[in-house]
């Protein structure tokens, strides 16, 4: 598996989130928010935080560093081997968290940028059903493609998306087409909007705290 950064609960673990991060950074970019959600001390959820691989990405000019695949500006088939790649590496996380004793219905993938783009094309075609899916400052990857392969096992999982409506990275109307296409496709998508960039905000780690009470188990 890839190298990861994890945290335990103080209590034994009921529930894991693995939380993929954006193009350029690693695990720890969200390590600091587990104590922002101020979670209640027996919450019982284990945080894993994978580091994504090191590969050249052209929008970058070829400079090497942590990305889930390459992003190929104004491509149709960006980084596909890639996406492909990064979401059997996640299922390998998904299948040992499961043979540590934590049922596929209590684990949630969450994923921030081109690691919320990971975590909805391994989600909805996970074959088992998961406890939901976070998507931040995201979108869906190749619509066509995810409606053929969308298993039934998880159509009805609850996502919440977020994004900034000012986002220079990944524009909102992306992100609302996105949202769009999962609803069309029968999922339950909760969607948040803030007044930022391509970033996160206190009042959305407070939603994100409360969708993660309210879809895993207590």
């Amino acid at each position: 598996m890839l190298e990861h950064i994890e945290i335990e609960s103080k209590t034994p673990a009921k529930s894991t989130v693995i939380w993929l991060h954006g193009l350029g950074a690693d695990g720890h970019d969200f390590e600091a928010i587990v104590p922002e959600l101020r979670l209640p001390e027996d919450s019982g959820i284990r945080f894993i935080f994978p580091h994504a691989p090191v590969r050249p990405v052209t929008i970058n000019d070829g400079a090497e560093m942590r990305a889930w695949y390459d992003f190929v500006p104004h491509s149709e088939s960006e980084g596909k081997e890639d996406i492909t790649e990064s979401m059997n590496e996640i299922r390998a996380f998904i299948e040992n968290e499961q043979a540590r004793g934590i049922p596929a219905e209590n684990i949630l993938l969450a994923g921030f940028s081109q690691g919320g783009v990971i975590a909805l094309h391994t989600g909805i075609r996970y074959e088992k059903r998961l406890a939901g899916i976070l998507a931040i400052s995201t979108y869906l990857y190749d619509f066509a493609g995810s409606q053929a392969e969308l298993n039934d096992a998880n159509l009805a999982i609850p996502i919440m998306m977020a994004h900034g409506t000012h986002d220079p990275m990944i524009p909102i109307m992306r992100a609302a087409t996105s949202r769009e296409n999962l609803t069309r496709m029968g999922f339950d998508v909760r969607w948040f909007d803030y007044p930022m960039g391509h970033q996160v905000c206190l009042e959305e780690v407070e939603e994100i705290a409360a969708f993660f009470a309210e879809v895993l188990p207590r």
